[in-house]
This record gives structure tokens, sequence and C-alpha cells, in this order.
């Protein structure tokens, strides 16, 4: 198994890297998130990867963080999901956001991602509880329930993850449900 590849980025194609490693290219598939960060061509990289043989190909996934090889390696785990799927909820949100998700069963957010449908949504969110570590999980900002609330309130409201984490990180940590939302949105509103 190939778990690591360090070299020189010889070319990008979303979803796809070369990375020439002493004159051997490999192609390597990389979510967005990963893809968005890379460095400029001809520049040093490191990859962590996994390795997927099937009867018709050898696939080489790549991931910039530990956390997100390790959520990619329990996606693949789950009945109907494989690697491209995998790859496709890896980039349509951070692994925090995925395990944000799970803990609070949000299958609406995992909808939003192309190819994820209802029943995929409910049997991720069934099959990946309490499986993605504790360093990918929720933030500590959201200490209670009622922060959680605020937090699903502010989503479904239609403020992405990171104004509305930005958002409950500017309250105190006592609010009420309905004060906190109502000074969030005040602070969104600005």
């Amino acid at each position: 198994m190939i778990g690591k590849l360090t070299g020189t980025l010889d070319d990008k194609n979303p979803p796809m890297v070369i990375v020439d490693c002493h004159g051997v290219g490999y192609e390597v598939f990389v979510p967005m998130s990963t893809f968005y960060n890379l460095p400029e061509l001809g520049a040093r990289l490191t990859l962590l990867t996994h390795f997927v043989v099937r009867e018709d190909a050898q696939i080489l996934y790549g991931f910039a963080t530990s956390p997100e090889r390790a959520a990619f390696r329990e996606l693949i785990k789950i009945s109907g999901v494989g690697p491209r799927t995998a790859l496709s909820v890896l980039s349509g949100m951070s692994v925090t956001e995925l395990s944000q998700a799970v803990t609070l069963q949000e299958g609406g957010r995992l909808m939003k991602v192309p190819g994820i449908g209802k029943k995929t949504a409910e049997r991720l969110l069934l099959e990946l509880k309490g499986k993605l570590g504790p360093d990918i999980g929720v933030p500590s900002s959201i200490a209670s329930d009622a922060q959680g609330d605020i937090l699903q309130a502010l989503l479904a409201l239609g403020y992405n993850d990171r104004e509305a984490a930005a958002a409950l990180k500017a309250l105190p940590k006592d609010i009420g449900v309905s004060d906190g939302i109502k000074q969030a949105l005040k602070a969104l509103a600005k």
C-alpha cells in the first residue's frame, strides 16, 4: 500500500494532480479542500494517500491532512458509498462540517453535496455516528445544547458554517436560545 507521496507538483487538473516522485508521476485524486490548498506547479508537496485496487483499475486518493484521510476511510466503509462519492462528500464539506452534520444529525447538509440523496444521507448519519474521531468533532465552542440549537437555527436560515460559527463565538456561553439567535442575527447583519 502507498501511504504517502512526497515529490514535486507536476500538474493539477481538478480533481486530479500529478506528483512527480524521482521521475515517476503518480496520478492522485484529491478532494477540493486539498486541491485549493495546493502550492504552485513545481513546488514540493506531501500527500497522505489511500490506494484502491479494483478489478479494472488501481487508483490513488490523496489528502492534505490526516483527518481528511480518516474521514475518507470511514466513508468508503459504508455500503453504497464508493471512493468517488466519498471524495465528493469531502469536496462539498470540510471534515469538521461533516462531523458536525453527523453529530447534530443534519441530513439536509449532506444532501447539498452532489450525488447524495435522502437515503444515502440517512445512511451516512447512521453509520458515521461516533466514528469520526474527537479531533474532528464539533468544535469546543459549541459547549451547550443552547449553542447547538443556535448553530442549527443559523444554518437553517441559510448562513454558511463559517458565518454561523463566527457569530456563535461572539455570544456569551450562558445565553439562551432565542436571545442567542437574535444577537447572532444582529451580528451577521452588520
